[in-house]
Order: structure tokens, then sequence, then C-alpha cells
């Protein structure tokens, strides 16, 4: 399980979260949702040790993270899908996935049957470079290149962002197969509300570095949501 307590962070002299707490636990899709700008970015980064905290703690399968480096959390089976996808666009699809190797070990260093089950499109595309795909094709690419690691724990941040339609189903369909499994913990960031909605079991509002709203999906107010999104 994921526990994420009382965290503060900051970029210089601005705040980008105040005492910001959110949990995961497998077999759950959390959902952080609010406008741009608000920290829900700056959330995921902190998790995945992209940022350090000024305070508070992270804990992960019962072990505080807070101090540890990227690399090192990768190691622990936390997989993360940053916004803009950042897939390495001179390397082929075939290349980009291997890069989920660093954080494994040996006997493992295969490219799971599971990732291409999930994202047809790109058994089609191995030999194609990252820079030559469709921006829906690149998300799927940088999701895929995160479950090659195996992870515990995944991190989304906006995966819908200028995405075509169909491909959202797709991947919406893939974030409901993952959680289905019951092995995976989901943290989605979104602002679309229909998707994260339709996937979440728990859900956070932030609205300028604070949690505004939270609750599992049964205690979501549609409208009170919808208003902290379009304000």
């Amino acid at each position: 399980m994921l526990k994420v307590d009382a965290i503060d962070l900051f970029y210089g002299a601005a705040q980008a979260l105040r005492r910001v707490s959110v949990s995961a636990e497998p077999g759950k899709v959390t959902c952080i949702m609010g406008r741009n700008g608000v920290g829900k970015s700056s959330l995921l980064r902190a998790i995945a040790g992209q940022h350090p905290v000024a305070s508070g703690s992270i804990l992960w399968r019962g072990e505080n993270i807070t101090a540890l480096a990227p690399h090192e959390r990768a190691r622990r089976a936390i997989g993360y899908v940053p916004q803009g996808r950042e897939i390495f666009p001179l390397l082929t699809v075939r290349e980009n996935l291997r890069t989920g190797f660093a954080a494994i070990s040996r006997p493992d260093h295969y490219l799971p049957d599971e990732i291409f089950d999930l994202f047809p499109v790109l058994s089609d595309m191995l030999g194609r470079r990252g820079g030559d795909l469709s921006g829906g094709q690149q998300q799927q690419l940088a999701i895929a290149r995160a479950l090659v690691a195996r992870p515990k724990l995944l991190l989304l941040d906006e995966p819908t962002e200028g995405i075509q339609p169909s491909i959202i189903k797709d991947i919406g369909r893939a974030i409901l197969y993952l959680r289905n499994k019951g092995e995976l913990a989901i943290v989605l960031v979104e602002q679309y509300f229909e998707f994260a909605r339709d996937l979440a079991d728990d859900f956070a509002v932030m609205d300028r570095g604070v949690v505004v709203m939270a609750g599992d999906r049964a205690a979501m107010v549609e409208e009170d949501v919808r208003r902290r999104l379009s304000v």
C-alpha cells in the first residue's frame, strides 16, 4: 500500500504542495483530479522521487521511501508514466520498451506478452522509431514501457491528454484490466472527468496545492467535483 502523509513540496520559494495526503492500494485506482497548475503532477513527481519533499513522508509497502532516489524507487516496483510521455524519439519501439529492464533483475529481461495484448499496435511497430508514432501510440508505448518493469505501483500523469477518443478507450480498458488483476495499485492524475469517474475507486481533488475533496467513489458528488475542475 502507498501512503503519502502530509507532504510539502517547493520549487524555490513557491510552494506547490501543502500537507497533501493520499493513499493507494492493490486492485484499486486512486484518481487525482483538479485544474491545471494545482499540484497534481508535482504530487506524482514527489511519489516517483523526481522532486524532493520538504516535509511529510511517503511510505510504500511499509517502507519509508521519502529519501530514496528515483532509480531506487523504480527498483521497488514503482512505475511512472510522466505527462508528455517522454519516450526516446530516436530509439525504436523495441528499444524504448527494453529501457524498462534497468529497474529489474536479469532473469526478467524479456518483454511480457501482456503488454502486446493490452496494446496490440505496438507489436506491429517494434522496429519503428518512437518519434514516428502518433501521440496516442506514444502514450501506449510509455505505459507499456512502465509495465515492462513489472510495477506494483503505477503512476499515470494525464494519459488522455491530447489523445484521440479511440485510444482513450483503449487506455481505459488497459487500466481496468490492470486494476482487476488485483496486484497493482494505480494512481491516476486526470482532468477528463468522465474518464476519471469511470475508473476511480478512490479520488482526491486538488486546488492550489491542497487536497480539498477526497473519498471513495460512492462519496463522489459529481456536481462538486466538476465545479472544482472548471473554476
